[in-house]
């Protein structure tokens, strides 16, 4: 293992093409959950140009207050495939260097340690705080090799979809 900074492993905000004035699947900040990894709903909205882009296998890390506070932070997989989608300007999109770390990296940005170093630096005035792309590229990590990150995140994903299973049946359970 070696210290790295994330950028190292991560692309953030990376250039997505998308056609202003035409309609593409979005994401609001009210669909992130506020400590899991699914995303709640998905919509449809004109593209006006601005926004975060992003596409299944990135993560959005909303980097607002109180939203990176309560821990907003989702797993892009719902959209269809090869499509690019739009959402808040107050996501950061975490987009892995490596398809097979993609998971890897949502969960390195569900930390505590991460989300402290990025609360511990927003900026701006009461009730409307963030944080700055720059701070959250320069966070340090100690970094397991490639195939130590991608069994990592295999064995966290593993246990959030039991996790979401079993919300399901209890639901079920309770109808």
């Amino acid at each position: 293992m070696s210290f790295e900074t994330i950028k190292d492993i991560v692309d953030f905000n990376p250039s997505r093409p998308l056609s202003k004035g035409k309609e593409f699947p979005f994401i609001d900040m009210a669909s992130l959950p506020v400590n899991g990894r699914d995303i709640n709903e998905v919509s449809n909205k004109v593209f006006n140009g601005g926004g975060a882009k992003f596409k299944n296998g990135d993560t959005l890390f909303a980097r607002i207050t109180p939203c990176l506070e309560n821990g907003k932070t989702a797993k892009v997989e719902n959209l269809p495939v090869g499509c690019i989608a739009h959402g808040s300007t107050e996501f950061i999109v975490l987009s892995a260097k490596s398809k097979d770390d993609e998971d890897f990296v949502y969960y390195l940005a569900r930390l505590p340690d991460f989300r402290s170093y990025a609360i511990s630096r927003m900026e701006g005035t009461s009730g409307r705080q963030r944080v700055q792309l720059d701070v959250v590229k320069n966070y340090e990590i100690l970094c397991p090799p490639l195939e130590e990150q991608i069994q990592i995140g295999r064995i966290l994903s593993v246990i959030d979809d039991k996790i979401e299973n079993n919300k399901k049946i209890n639901h079920h359970l309770v109808a």
